[in-house]
């Protein structure tokens, strides 16, 4: 997928005023079966799979013994067989298969786990004219599909798993296929606007999405779910779970740090690793940011000092030299500044 096809703005446009389409078959995708399929992937993740009933997902992220993410996924039940999907972001295919495959060894679990991201293709439809644009092309209804949920169905002919997920904060599919079919899903939605990595960005941070490699990375920012604001996808009434002691104790002493949203005051794009301060002092660093399409102002995501994570507090980001005002609002920008609006 280039970075744009058209404009960034044009494609941002599009998926927030109709509908858009994304060829998004770098993302990785792991296939487990057996008996223990379930206690396997449950052992590894830190939302509970067990809930997961046939054709139900659920986001969710994997830990180290440390609490802090490797990766952020969505786990997919198949609709019509046993055995689960999860697709961990892209180049973490392999990684990810490896590590389930220890971790069955270690624990003797009747699981086999496989690395699917070669022989996989997945596209994108989303905004708010997806439900028409999908529904019209399945086999099978797929408008009465909720939230997190996926159906079997075929599009010109090719099986395909169709989810009610998405990247963008808006309405719109997740659909999975063979990759030898790439190209006739992709022309069954001829006439809709290709979208490239840039519309992608700028669409999941103004919906406050978190990019893997960004703003987490068990390297260069390495955060713990409580940390990066995803403490609502650990279910600590679970069985164990790798980092779960981790994130206890954390959850007793509390963060010392939280990621934030920022609106910048300024005409002025705050890009990563930027210094946040309080007026005199570095309080926190930049993780993502970008001029907004669709509010036109600047907005960003970072960590911040977590006396400094009230919404309405009022900061400074070292851009280019020079301190550009900024306020903490709620990184839920589409929400945030359309009420402002």
């Amino acid at each position: 997928m280039p970075a744009s096809f058209d404009s960034i703005r044009t494609e941002h446009g599009a998926v927030r005023d109709a509908v858009g389409r994304f060829d998004i078959s770098h993302m990785s995708e792991v296939v487990v079966r057996g008996p223990d399929a379930a206690a396997l992937t449950n052992r590894l993740t830190t939302n509970d799979v067990r809930e997961l009933e046939p054709g139900d997902a659920q986001y969710s992220c994997i830990l180290n013994d440390e609490g802090v993410i490797l990766d952020d996924i969505v786990v997919y039940r198949y609709p019509e067989r046993d055995g689960y999907l999860f697709v961990p972001n892209a180049g973490h295919g392999e990684q990810m298969a490896t590590r389930w495959e220890e971790r069955a060894s270690t624990l003797e679990f009747d699981a086999t786990v496989e690395d699917r991201t070669e022989e996989t293709g997945m596209l994108a439809v989303q905004g708010p004219d997806a439900v028409e644009a999908v529904e019209s092309v399945t086999a099978d209804s797929v408008a009465d599909l909720s939230q997190f949920t996926a159906r079997r169905t075929e599009i010109d002919g090719v099986s395909c798993l169709v989810a009610r997920t998405g990247y963008t904060g808006e309405d719109g599919y997740e659909i999975v296929f063979p990759a030898a079919d790439s190209e006739t899903v992709w022309a069954a939605f001829d006439g809709i606007q290709p979208c490239g990595l840039g519309a992608r960005d700028t669409l999941r941070l103004e919906a406050g999405l978190l990019l893997s490699g960004q703003d987490f990375d068990p390297d260069s920012e390495p955060r713990t779910p409580l940390e990066a604001g995803l403490g609502f996808v650990v279910d600590f009434e679970k069985p164990s779970f790798v980092g779960k002691a981790a994130l206890r104790e954390l959850e007793e002493t509390g963060v010392d740090e939280q990621i934030v949203g920022l609106r910048i005051e300024d005409r002025a794009i705050a890009r990563h690793g930027y210094a946040i301060t309080d007026g005199d002092d570095e309080v926190g660093h930049v993780t993502s940011g970008t001029m907004s399409p669709t509010f036109d102002v600047p907005l960003a995501l970072g960590y911040v000092d977590t006396e400094y994570a009230a919404d309405g507090t009022e900061l400074g980001v070292e851009v280019r030299n020079q301190t550009v005002d900024a306020t903490v609002v709620d990184q839920r920008f589409l929400n945030t500044l359309e009420a402002d609006t």
